[in-house]
């Protein structure tokens, strides 16, 4: 789910360059208030982004197909630091995702291969966060440059792509000719 709106672009006298930069950033959310705290942004015309998987449930009486967040209590943010108490101000929003007060940017190009693979044709599912394993790239296909580790699954390979900044992880079904070691 891609939320998309104009964003002022004027330049304040005096404003440092990194205030005034747009980049891409996690905002943590209250627990189950993903799509909530995405709608708000929407309406505010604030451009996030909420990637989401669906997920088939099992109750005694019936079975569900249900859409939940893939980075559950995150949503994504394009904005310019000055403009983060718009995006503090929404009801639901715990704080920006960073280090000693400051948010940190997000790699836009790791956004962006997550932004085309929401378009319907990769499965993406959570995935517990790895660091160890073999780290390889995407070279083809809508999530091409997407580096990520590969695991061996029973249905086949899958990359793992994990969000450092979040401690969070998603699996990604890839055909194994698509990819290739990283240096």
């Amino acid at each position: 789910m891609e939320l998309i709106a104009a964003i002022p672009e004027t330049l304040e006298p005096g404003l440092a360059p990194e205030l005034a930069e747009q980049n891409w950033y996690a905002v943590y959310t209250w627990a189950h208030h993903e799509k909530r705290v995405a709608e708000m942004m929407s309406q505010r015309k604030i451009r996030g982004f909420l990637p989401v998987y669906r997920s088939l449930r099992r109750w005694k009486d019936r079975r569900k197909e249900i859409e939940l967040a893939l980075f559950p209590s995150y949503v994504f943010v394009y904005l310019a630091l000055r403009d983060r108490v718009r995006v503090l101000e929404i009801p639901g929003v715990v704080d920006m995702v960073g280090a000693r007060g400051k948010p940190t940017p997000l790699a836009e190009q790791e956004i962006a291969c997550f932004q085309r693979g929401m378009d319907g044709c990769v499965k993406l599912h959570p995935h517990p966060f790895l660091k160890i394993g073999r780290k390889v790239r995407v070279r083809y296909g809508s999530l091409a440059g997407l580096e990520g580790i590969l695991i061996r699954r029973k249905d086949g390979p899958r990359l793992v792509v994990s969000i450092e900044i979040l401690m969070r992880s998603v699996a990604v079904e890839v055909d194994e000719t698509d990819v290739e070691p990283c240096p």
